[in-house]
């Protein structure tokens, strides 16, 4: 079996001549003039790697209360630690958590398009859907079509969002995807992992094929 290299901005991986997943994918519907794209995975993601990023999604807990108590000259312990500070910055919100946590995960694929580059693929699960068919999420460190009239706008949080969530359903021969450009990224805790949010009613903007 021959091993290549593979790289797209500085990142290398190897691929071998049976990926383990390679998928074509058309525009449909409100993306039909999108260029195809190759789906090619190297691997599937590990329980590690898929726990790092829903726990990035998934909200923290609340931070301690701060003490208070008196201090000398009756100011208080509050008070003298803000004297002189602007007030602590906010959290980051689940979006920047999620961006960070895929940004530094490893590649397991890529999706190429008809661009010089192409996008990683951060992360890859399958299972069986309840239809019979072959539920597949992936998601990508960069958002697909940010830079192209071809597909639509971006809606809500994924106009700000620098990555994209692909959720495809197929069988044998091939299926339909739906992507976070016009759907909420959520958690699937009882398929534990990441998802689109199956109660919006978002279109298919890929054909998949085999």
């Amino acid at each position: 079996m021959t091993i290549a290299n593979a790289c797209l901005l500085g990142v290398c991986v190897l691929l071998a001549d049976a990926p383990a997943l390679k998928l074509r994918a058309s525009g449909i519907g409100a993306a039909a003039a999108a260029s195809p794209m190759t789906i090619e995975l190297v691997r599937w993601s590990t329980d590690v790697e898929r726990a790092s990023l829903m726990k990035a999604l998934s909200a923290p807990p609340p931070p301690p209360p701060t003490p208070v108590g008196p201090g000398p000259a009756g100011t208080s312990a509050a008070g003298r630690g803000l004297r002189g500070r602007g007030p602590a910055p906010p959290p980051p919100s689940p979006l920047m958590r999620l961006t960070a946590a895929i940004k530094s995960a490893p590649t397991v694929g890529f999706i190429w398009g008809d661009g010089p580059t192409g996008f990683s693929i951060k992360y890859a699960w399958r299972a069986a859907a309840s239809d019979g068919r072959e539920r597949i999420v992936l998601v990508t460190d960069r958002r697909i079509g940010a830079n192209s009239t071809s597909w639509p706008a971006a809606k809500g949080a994924a106009a700000d969002a620098d990555f994209t969530v692909l959720e495809m359903r197929i069988d044998g021969k091939g299926g339909e995807a739906k992507l976070s450009l016009t759907a909420p990224v959520v958690v699937d805790t009882a398929a534990n992992t990441l998802a689109l949010d199956a109660s919006v009613d978002a279109p298919a903007l890929l054909k998949v094929t085999r």
